[in-house]
């Protein structure tokens, strides 16, 4: 049983469902069966509404008519959903949570799993992600070109490409849907707030143009839309190295938690989006429908970091000599070191640049028969991601070398952590590009490609009555071809034939400000000026430790699927709903080498190939139970699949025999992975006030049968790999079996939760409360599912087994609004408890960390001229974007042993918009 603490939040939600019920109790005594309320109803359903409750009544709309259990958001009017990406409007629906990638909601948790576990649709199409795995990057799809998102919680067989923890089905409008043709342009200015207001890095726009048209006849249908947008970053960032240890230093208390060091950064550049959309219908009769989209979507970030930073263990030799001493220490009651006086150390100034290109292409065509009885789909579809990234940064310190300081530390759980150095590092001329104890520079330049082809032919064929519960049967085959590679060349930035030099005038920007870590300025310079002037940068990946970092994963997936579809009667209680199977067959092999060194020189890069198949046979079934007075008890059960992440899948290893010992071992990836395997129940209670609100109280439980976990393994067999492998003079024999880490699959656990919501516009209590509303939910979740830390990985959630990650124990969203007479306001909150994250780490893999939970708070207000105006169409807006500047906040297992700490700042945008 979950046991969860009562909040406000919940408490008042709960409160809002019991008395939505007392009142339909209240309002239909005394009817007669013929339900009079609900041909109320029907006619509130008539209303014409505009902006904000438009939006919401039509997302309440796909809510009560879905057979499934589903959570929806709509645009208020065509190109006018309020966030900056589609990923903020995800994060506020009931059981989702996002997570920050550089001050945006990138990334999506469904009900307490890892965005690894849902699967993300486009027009009823699975996407392929500029990411190293599955999960869609959501920033990159602009809010202005959706027209909803309907989010399935159960699947049902019908639904291919369905995910585990949830199914991300985005839309774009169809436009003979409209019935006339409308056209809408908007434009908003924006601004950071840690920015100065006389840089021109602090600002940014976004412009968006949408048309849809019709034929006279409407045969045809044409949609575009165009959304561009530049959004600046500014960051203000205090790091510190994981893990923490309790290993002797001097000035330091026996078994005292330290830090091996700290970095303070203010990064600054801007990301460019620009997103198009065209969508085309063809209707020559009401037997056939053909429907082309396309999506395309192209981002470019470039930013550069200035950053200051010191290793406590460190100043060119391990340990640090002479000594780096502690004095004045401070240590808590938990026995971490919170501040004291460092001498001894030799900091550095680095310069780093990132240049990340993203480029999203998509294609769908399909083609819809219909005879009047039976009704043909053929689709095809075809989508394409590119990344293509330059890292690059260059190390300067002060000379001669080394040049010891010392600094006075203060660690702040809530807060920046202080580290004031002794010395003055704001004069550029005493910097040098040097071969000192951090080298002079590295570099990496990372290329990511996805590609799926797919190809779908479905039938629904009408059922005899003889059939009894089932109106219809839907049949249907699905293949999907994806490829998806990645490649990593890095290498050292090396000084040129200059030697040591400092770095030019022409090419300094001037100083940065990090006073905010007690550090005060430091210089800020062209850094890939820097490289090409002063030295020499080539990159490779055949070097032993970069040969893992490349693989090729393909997969195969063939899908077959029955629905029966139920549309009846159980005594007086009207039921829909489906029943049904999907098949699923994968097959999946991965390409790549590893470094052999057991070989000889100049034959160490060896191929290495892998893969299997296998078949999931995936049952599912969905009730909807429509009781008198709008109320609707939905019931799921399914068998549900995950497919492994990408990056695990790969076949790429590091191999080695340990010359002490003569034992083999090796880590890498495991193309042989069987996906997460669960059974899923859900119960749903909802009611209804027509489409203008609703409450609903859901249960989930989900049985993981199994789980995929990265492992040391002893035992594997390495006699392939040692076949030509000679002992040199001295080592002991080799032995043929040893360790291997790499992902594996193991026993699951259980995942359940509960998830309360309520959409209530306030003047269903009181007249006086016209145009006021809510829109609020609280999720709880918990699991018995624990995961080991990673096997000889330095990371900061330590030894000991970790809770799930990306699992929430609680999720609250709140937006509170007002809407009347053209005027518009808003307020929203989304909020999460702490969480363990994905974080990617310097050498581009993931690392886990315990998030801070967050509270994110958006406002906006708005005023639209109505028909009666000269400026009928046009409306005017403000809006803010993490009001309260809420930071981001990492820690090492215990909040008073942070890792990060960062700033993004609020965003203000000022814009208008016109509908025509």
């Amino acid at each position: 049983m979950l046991q969860h603490k009562r909040n406000l939040l919940s408490a008042a939600l709960a409160s809002a469902i019991a008395l939505a019920a007392t009142g339909v109790q209240a309002q239909t005594a005394g009817t007669t069966t013929e339900q009079k309320p609900q041909a109320d109803a029907t006619e509130l359903d008539t209303v014409t509404v505009t902006g904000i409750r438009r939006g919401i009544e039509e997302a309440i709309s796909v809510k009560r008519d879905s057979t499934s259990i589903v959570e929806a958001i709509s645009a208020e009017d065509i190109g006018k959903l309020p966030d900056i990406s589609i990923a903020e409007s995800l994060a506020r629906l009931p059981g989702l949570a996002a997570q920050r990638v550089a001050g945006r909601a990138q990334v999506i948790s469904v009900r307490g799993l890892s965005p690894d576990f849902s699967t993300t649709l486009l027009n009823g199409r699975e996407m392929v992600s500029t990411g190293d795995n599955r999960s869609v990057e959501f920033d990159q799809y602009p809010s202005e070109l959706m027209s909803g998102v309907t989010v399935y919680k159960t699947p049902d067989a019908g639904l291919v490409g369905q995910g585990l923890s949830g199914t991300l089905d985005m839309q774009t409008v169809r436009p003979l849907s409209f019935d006339e043709p409308v056209g809408a342009i908007g434009f908003r200015g924006q601004r950071n707030s840690l920015g100065k207001a006389a840089d021109a890095s602090a600002y940014g726009e976004r412009v968006n143009a949408s048309y849809i048209t019709q034929s006279k006849d409407r045969r045809f249908g044409f949609a575009i839309g165009y959304s561009h947008s530049k959004t600046p970053i500014q960051e203000n960032q205090v790091g510190l190295y994981e893990p923490w240890k309790t290993d002797a230093r001097p000035g330091l208390p026996a078994g005292t938690y330290a830090t091996d060091g700290m970095k303070a950064l203010r990064r600054t550049g801007e990301t460019e989006r620009d997103g198009v959309m065209a969508t085309l219908q063809f209707r020559p009769s009401n037997a056939w429908t053909s429907t082309l989209d396309l999506f395309y979507s192209e981002a470019e970030q470039v930013n550069t970091a200035n950053q200051w930073e010191v290793n406590t263990q460190y100043n060119g030799s391990f340990p640090c000599n002479p000594a780096c001493n502690y004095s004045n220490v401070s240590v808590n009651g938990n026995g971490t070191f919170t501040g004291g006086t460092l001498t001894g150390v030799y900091p550095l100034v680095r310069g780093m640049y990132n240049h990340r290109k993203d480029e999203i292409n998509a294609f769908g065509w399909n083609n819809e028969f219909n005879t009047g009885q039976v009704k043909i789909v053929a689709d095809i579809s075809y989508s394409k991601t590119k990344r293509d990234e330059v890292n690059l940064e260059n190390n300067t310190q002060m000379l001669p070398y080394p040049q010891l300081d010392t600094i006075n530390i203060a660690f702040r759980r809530n807060g920046f952590s202080q580290m004031a150095p002794g010395l003055d590092y704001s004069d550029s001329s005493r910097l040098y590009l040097a071969n000192t104890i951090y080298g002079s520079g590295y570099g990496k330049v990372p290329k990511v490609e996805d590609e799926l082809k797919a190809i779908k032919l479905a039938a629904s064929l009408p059922l005899p009555e003889s059939w009894g519960w089932f109106s219809d049967l839907d049949v249907g085959l699905n293949y999907a071809d994806r490829h998806k590679f990645k490649r990593q060349p890095e290498g050292n930035i090396n000084l040129g034939a200059q030697g040591i030099t400092a770095i030019g005038s022409d090419l300094q920007y001037g100083l940065v400000d990090l006073n905010f870590a007690g550090v005060g300025y430091i210089p800020s310079w062209n850094v890939p000026a820097a490289v090409s002037r002063y030295m020499t940068f080539n990159p490779v990946d055949n070097l032993s430790y970069l040969i893992p970092k490349a693989w090729d994963v393909d997969e195969e997936i063939s899908t077959a699927f029955v629905r029966a579809n139920i549309d009846t009667e159980w005594g007086s209680v009207p039921v829909r709903g489906n029943v049904g199977v999907q098949i699923q067959h994968v097959d999946q092999a991965s390409q790549a080498r590893y470094w052999d060194s057991t070989q000889p020189a100049g034959s160490n890069i060896q191929p290495l190939d892998g893969g299997k198949t296998y078949t999931d046979v995936l049952p599912s079934l969905n009730l909807a139970f429509s009781f008198p007075n709008e109320q609707t008890l939905r019931v799921g059960l399914a068998k549900q699949v995950a497919r492994p992440r990408v990056d695990e899948l790969r076949s790429s290893l590091e191999f080695g025999v340990n010359t002490n010992t003569g034992e083999p071992g090796a880590s890498g990836g495991n193309p042989n992975l069987d996906p997460w395997r669960a059974y899923a129940f859900d119960l749903s209670y909802e009611k209804y006030f027509g489409t203008k609100a609703y409450v609903s109280a859901a249960f989930f439980y989900k049985d993981l049968r199994t789980y995929i976990f990265t492992e040391k393994r002893y035992g594997y067999d390495f006699s392939d790999f040692l076949v030509d492998y000679v002992p040199g003079i001295g080592e002991p024999p080799t032995q043929t079996t040893g360790p291997f880490t790499a992902p594996y699959n193991g026993k699951g656990g259980t995942l359940k939760g509960l998830e309360l919501t309520a959409s209530l516009p306030l003047d269903l209590f009181s007249d006086a409360l016209q145009g006021f509303g809510i829109i609020a939910s609280a999720g709880f979740n918990d699991s018995d599912i624990t995961i080991p830390p990673p096997p000889n990985a330095v990371s900061s959630v330590g030894s000991q087994s970790i809770m799930l990650p990306g699992l929430s124990k609680r999720v609250y969203n709140l937006t509170a609004y007002y809407e009347r007479n053209g005027f518009e306001a808003r307020i929203s909150q989304r909020r999460r408890s702490d969480f363990i994250g994905e974080i990617g780490n310097f050498d581009g893999d993931r690392s886990l960390r315990y998030v801070v939970g967050e509270d994110i708070t958006d406002a906006q207000v708005a005023y639209n001229f109505g028909d009666g105006s000269a400026l009928a169409g046009l409306s005017i807006l403000f809006q803010v974007s993490n009001l309260t500047n809420s930071p981001y906040q990492t820690y090492a297992g215990s909040k008073d042993r942070p890792l990060e700490y960062i700033e993004w700042g609020r965003t203000y945008l000022f814009g208008v918009n016109y509908r025509f």
